[in-house]
C-alpha cells in the first residue's frame, strides 16, 4: 500500500520504492530558477510517483491511474497559483514603492491642487477659479465650523479668476488664521448655471507614506498626488 505525505519533502512511502530525497530533487535544478522542490517544478519526481503507485497497487483492486494522474495535475496546479500570487504581491509592493518615491519628490515644492479649503494667512486667504465663460458668481466663504464669515458677487471672464479673502469679514469681524471652505454658484448673462472650479497654490510640507496612496500635506491639508494639477520649483 503506497501512501503520499503532504509536506516539503513530497515523501512516497512505500513497500519497495521510495521517491528521491529533496536533496536529490534540488540536484537536478537548473539555471530557469524553478523550485525543483515541488510536484510543479519536477517532473522527474510526478513520474516517480506515479510509477510507484503503479508498482504497489492492489491486484485485486486495481488502481484508477486517470483519477490518480488528475489529482497530481490539480495539485501542481493549485502551486503554480500559490506562486502567481506571491509574483503578484511582489509587483503590488515594487509599485508602492514607486508611489512612496514619487511623493518624497514632492516636499517642498509648491503646487496647485483642486480644493474649495484655502488657508487664511498673513491677513489674507486666495482662491483661484476658473470658469469657462463670462459669468457673475455668488461666493460663500465658512470657517471650519461652518460658520458664514463672507458672501458676495464676483465677475468671472472666462478662464482663471482669483479670489482673495481678507481676515475682516462682512460684519468687520476680525477672522483668525484657519482654514476657510468657499461654496460658489454662477450663473451666465442668460441666467444659465455655469460651472466653476476652484483651486489652491502651496507648499508640500511633509508626506504621509502609511497612506496608500501617501498623503501630500499642503498648508495644513492633506491630499493625494492624483490631486495636484501644477508644480514649480520654489524659490
Amino acid at each position: 500500500m503506497t501512501s503520499i505525505l503532504p509536506g516539503s519533502g513530497n515523501t512516497v512511502t512505500s513497500a519497495t520504492t521510495a521517491a528521491p530525497s529533496s536533496g536529490a530533487a534540488a540536484s537536478t535544478a537548473s539555471g530557469s530558477g524553478i523550485d525543483t522542490k515541488t510536484i510543479a517544478g519536477n517532473f522527474q519526481t510526478f513520474l516517480t510517483l506515479l510509477t510507484t503507485q503503479l508498482q504497489n497497487q492492489d491486484p485485486t483492486n486495481p488502481l484508477d491511474t486517470n483519477q490518480f494522474t488528475q489529482q497530481l495535475v490539480e495539485f501542481a496546479q493549485v502551486e503554480q497559483q500559490l506562486r502567481s500570487n506571491d509574483q503578484l504581491a511582489a509587483l503590488v509592493s515594487l509599485q508602492q514603492t514607486a508611489q512612496s518615491t514619487q511623493a518624497l519628490g514632492f516636499v517642498g515644492e509648491n503646487v496647485t491642487v483642486s480644493s474649495n479649503n484655502s488657508q487664511l494667512a498673513n491677513g489674507s486667504a486666495n482662491w483661484a477659479i476658473s470658469s469657462p465663460k463670462p459669468s457673475t458668481a455668488t461666493i460663500n466663504v465658512s470657517n471650519s465650523n461652518g460658520q458664514l464669515v463672507y458672501s458676495g458677487t464676483m465677475t468671472l471672464q472666462a478662464g482663471s479668476n482669483t479670489f482673495k479673502l481678507n481676515e475682516q469679514g462682512n460684519n468687520g469681524a476680525q477672522w483668525p488664521d484657519g482654514t476657510y471652505t468657499t461654496t460658489i454658484t454662477a450663473k451666465d448673462s442668460s441666467g444659465q448655471p455655469v460651472d466653476v472650479s476652484t483651486v489652491v497654490t502651496g507648499t508640500v510640507n511633509s508626506v504621509d507614506l502609511t497612506k496608500n496612496p501617501p498623503v501630500l500635506s499642503v498648508n495644513g491639508q492633506d491630499f493625494a498626488v492624483n490631486q495636484i494639477q501644477r508644480v514649480s520649483r520654489s524659490g
